[in-house]
């Protein structure tokens, strides 16, 4: 049904559109600066050196003093970094760093890491003339090309939940009985089905000693970063990180528990890992699935959670999972029906979600 509008309104409206889209532009190409910043170090050198000159971080980060003072500026500008004397010649002015950009921009390790949002940006550009060829022939673009850039920002954003949340709330309280099982003895065994950088599978072996796990991704450079990883933690003597599919692995007497974190809606065909998935368990094994906590039928308009996976989802997560033909096409939106229609076609009995909270995940777990 359409709606008649006056011109002022239509004048209104249209003037709200250009702002939001303006206001949209400055904080992409702010995110993109913030990545940028961490690319070089700057932010690392102003925590380490305190307030700094253009020259001094240009000196500590060894970069051009130039580069560094228009990066400096803008900072400043968005409201990131502080001056000392906005008056003073540009040479001489102190800028610094203040706590809670850091908290945002620079902990890798804290709930309010955002940086990695400005990796995504960048990773699509080298992508962008795949997407529209995509787009028009219905083919898709192999996670592969998106390169580095986005293998690193999906790992970062990702990173502070797994190594904070994932045992000690998620599973503690979300799913206690896998909790109790992957503490106990006789040593689980545990699958992480499409684990990229390894964060969760890290995260999993440091809070259950006892168990051994499994980390699984189609991604070779993935899981060379993964081991790296847990090699780091200390604990690569009781991880192993494989590239490939489920149906490659040696299952021995099957896996105790497997997890799919936000990772099966980037599947081109899901219920045929799912199906997998189900054949490597043991029996009365767990099979938990993380994925995005969009609303239950389309229809959320102007939800931030929804608008920013339908944006990943139309540059990166749908045609990932078009890459391979034939495709489900599932996007980042995967709606609960969708997922338990999928587990269904995969011979599962039924699928509970799980109460556990959180903006962004809903978890699921499939039964039978």
């Amino acid at each position: 049904m359409s709606v008649t509008i006056s011109e002022d309104q239509l004048e209104a409206q249209v003037g709200a559109l250009v702002e939001r889209c303006f206001m949209g532009g400055i904080a992409a190409l702010e995110l993109i600066t913030i990545h940028l910043g961490n690319r070089l170090g700057l932010y690392d050198a102003l925590a380490e050196h305190g307030p700094c000159t253009s020259g001094q971080l240009a000196a500590a980060a060894g970069i051009h003093e130039r580069y560094a003072r228009e990066w400096l500026e803008q900072q400043t500008v968005a409201e990131l970094l502080e001056v000392d004397d906005p008056a003073a010649p540009a040479e001489e002015r102190r800028y610094t760093l203040p706590p809670v950009t850091a908290e945002v921009v620079c902990h890798e390790e804290s709930l309010a890491y955002l940086a990695p949002i400005g990796g995504f940006l960048v990773s699509m550009g080298p992508v962008f003339s795949e997407l529209v060829t995509a787009y028009r022939s219905g083919g898709g673009v192999p996670f592969a090309h998106y390169g580095t850039e986005l293998r690193d920002a999906q790992g970062a954003f990702n990173r502070p939940a797994f190594s904070q949340l994932l045992a000690t709330q998620w599973l503690a309280e979300g799913a206690p009985d896998v909790h109790s099982r992957l503490q106990a003895e006789p040593p689980a065994r545990v699958l992480d089905v499409g684990c990229g950088y390894g964060w969760s599978t890290v995260a999993l072996a440091k809070a259950y000693p006892n168990a051994r796990v499994v980390g699984l991704d189609l991604d070779e450079p993935s899981v060379v970063e993964a081991r790296r990883h847990a090699e780091q933690a200390g604990v690569a003597g009781r991880v192993t990180f494989t590239p490939g599919h489920a149906a490659d692995l040696e299952l021995g007497d099957g896996f105790d528990a497997v997890f799919v974190f936000e990772a099966l809606h980037d599947m081109s065909r899901p219920v045929d890992v799912l199906r997998q998935i189900r054949a490597t368990r043991r029996p009365g094994g767990a099979v938990i699935v993380m994925d995005e906590n969009v609303a239950e039928q389309f229809g959320a308009i102007g939800h931030p959670v929804e608008r920013f996976m339908y944006g990943a989802s139309v540059l990166h997560c749908l045609p990932v999972g078009m890459s391979e033909q034939p495709s489900a096409g599932t996007g980042t939106v995967m709606r609960p029906a969708t997922m338990r229609a999928y587990a269904e076609q995969a011979g599962f009995a039924d699928v509970d979600v799980l109460p556990i909270e959180h903006d962004f995940f809903r978890f699921y777990r499939l039964n039978g």
